[in-house]
């Protein structure tokens, strides 16, 4: 980049031109802080830290100027030029984490604090993975209401923008951005049962999609295992992901197997890619039940092949050994074909009962068995009911429960199911620990927790999580940098900031320099930990210290503010 170029052009365009390009180091040099700031006070100067600037480039020691909500300056500044000086000696500062993957949807309306993120420091939530809380009709807003188990809340927007507004108006301490529910579309246009749309029907999802990338989302995300997105061919996606890609979208993908047809389900990402010649993310990246792990390389490989061909493959992760779904996983897509109450009412047919048993008892390649992925009733975790009867059960597996009703495990599930009439929040021990090392080393893969923001209080503790929900960014710095050495620390920052802000596109957000958004994150790598368990999961990550978003600090010597400075952000179609 020549002096000319860097003249004609605002930072902000800049950055643009280099997102575009899938570029990482996403900042040119003469952005790095060498312009002396002006002798105007810093709200606040952090002093002394040792900074990891998002890119992966080794730290240095220096100081980092806060005016307003940007990064003003990076060098060394005497303290009586600011109005706070945060003393961060001996420890690390870093961009602000980004949670790709987060179900914050609701709990971020009944706490804006996102305590538990917010306490390992993530800064922005990224939602949207199949379903999203836009564009909403009166059906699909009475389906929800129906829906609402330990949080209640009145749905007060139509659109997804409108959905991120209202967080914004309401109060959060982190940003918050999403993708557009691919499964949100199809339920919009055709509803719940298992049926193709019409030439006119695809035309009114193209129209939903290109009102949603205008107004500012980031793309279309899929989760493609569960009905109704199940129904959805790939002929379907593609069409959604053209229009999306003309804004400069993404698509993001809980891929349509992640197990017994792994292999094939990296082929139709790959296909949706090229053929909508947008970029693809796979959403928690995994070989999951162990006659599957032989697979991990395979994968690696596939995805690998396809980047060297030119196409923009990124994947993310959360980093347990154990997935978090539904119990009602464990059934064949089929018997959702109309919705949940169409699911109750042939769990109470005793003939319909017996033929789902024998699909689930039975191998197939056509749908994703979790039941028979986990390997027994005992990997199975029954942790969210919706009924105040049930939720004596929360924290015991599948097995215990059976035994305890005296019943077969397959039978059991259809009875909780039936009887607590949801879908049973489940966690399933799928996954190895060797894949799960292999994929957090990859250079293109970034985090998410897979869970929403919670608070050990409340309505939070009537329900039990996955410990992703406290611990998943924490985990990355303990377990498999300082403890394991997967990665390096300046390896993990980036993955955690730079990586994803720049495969999203975020603007000025992701990188510690003149010019950025301060979102900032001080911690200490020696005792930056995970501490929620499955048997004790609403625990508090501990060893950060200090968060700022836009500029405002929302934790304090490890202790949140209460500040909710939280925007919504927005993609690069917005306006267009």
């Amino acid at each position: 980049m020549n002096e000319m170029l860097l003249r004609k052009h605002s930072l902000g365009s800049l950055l643009a031109r280099v997102f575009a390009a899938g570029l990482i180091l996403a900042v040119a040099p003469e952005f790095a802080g060498g312009a002396e700031p002006s002798s105007e006070k810093f709200d606040v100067l952090i002093k002394g830290g040792t900074v990891y600037d998002g890119t992966g480039e080794k730290p240095r020691v220096t100081d980092v100027a806060i005016r307003g909500d940007h990064i003003v300056g990076l060098g060394n500044f005497p303290g009586d030029r600011a109005r706070t000086v945060v003393d961060a000696k001996g420890i690390a500062v870093a961009p602000g984490f980004i949670n790709m993957l987060s179900w914050s949807t609701e709990s971020l309306i009944e706490d804006g604090r996102s305590q538990s993120e917010v306490r390992e420091g993530v800064t922005t939530e990224i939602m949207g993975e199949g379903f999203s809380m836009g564009p909403l009709n009166d059906r699909i807003k009475e389906r929800m209401r129906s829906q609402q188990g330990d949080i209640k809340y009145e749905i007060k927007w139509n659109t997804l923008a409108e959905y991120l507004r209202y967080l914004e108006q309401h109060g959060i301490s982190c940003n918050v951005a999403s993708f557009i529910g691919a499964t949100t579309i199809r339920e919009h246009v055709i509803g719940l049962e298992d049926k193709q749309p019409t030439p006119e029907q695809l035309e009114q999802m193209r129209q939903l999609v290109r009102q949603e990338m205008e107004a500012g989302a980031l793309g279309i995300g899929t989760s493609l295992i569960y009905p109704p997105a199940f129904y959805a061919r790939t002929e379907e996606l593609i069409e959604l992901c053209k229009v999306a890609a003309k804004y400069h979208g993404k698509y993001i993908s809980h891929m349509r197997s992640e197990g017994n047809q792994l292999l094939e389900a990296i082929d139709e990402l790959l296909r949706i890619s090229k053929e909508a010649d947008i970029p693809a993310e796979i959403y928690h990246i995994k070989a999951a039940g162990q006659s599957n792990w032989g697979k991990a390389d395979a994968m690696l490989a596939k995805i690998e092949d396809a980047r060297k061909a030119g196409l923009k493959i990124t994947a993310n992760m959360y980093t347990y050994t154990a997935a978090g779904t539904g119990l009602d996983a464990c059934l064949p897509p089929w018997t959702e074909d109309g919705g949940y109450p169409a699911l109750f009412k042939r769990l109470r047919d005793p003939a319909t009962r017996e033929k789902i048993a024998a699909e689930v008892r039975t191998p197939s390649d056509k749908w994703e068995n979790l039941y028979l992925a986990a390997g027994s009733p005992e990997k199975i975790l029954l942790a969210g009911f919706k009924s105040e009867k049930l939720k004596p059960l929360t924290g015991k597996s599948l097995a215990e429960i059976a035994k305890m009703r005296g019943k077969d495990p397959i039978e059991t599930a259809m009875d909780l199911i039936s009887e607590d009439e949801s879908r049973i929040d489940s966690i399933y021990f799928l996954m190895s620990e060797e894949n799960v090392k292999k994929e957090i080393a990859k250079p293109w893969v970034s985090f998410g927790s897979d869970e929403a923001s919670q608070a050990p209080e409340g309505n939070f503790l009537k329900s039990n999580c996955h410990p992703r929900a406290y611990g998943n960014f924490a985990r990355v710095l303990a377990k498999y940098v300082r403890e394991e050495k997967v990665l390096t620390l300046a390896d993990a920052i980036r993955k955690l900031s730079g990586l994803p802000a720049t495969n999203l596109g975020l603007d000025h957000r992701g990188f510690i320099r003149e010019g950025m958004f301060a979102d900032i994150v001080v911690f200490d790598p020696a005792t930056i930990a995970d501490r929620a368990t499955f048997e004790k999961p609403h625990q508090y990550a501990v060893g950060m210290k200090h968060v700022f978003v836009n500029g405002v600090q929302v934790l304090r010597d490890g202790e949140h503010t209460g500040a909710k400075p939280g925007r919504a952000l927005w993609g690069p179609g917005r306006g267009r």
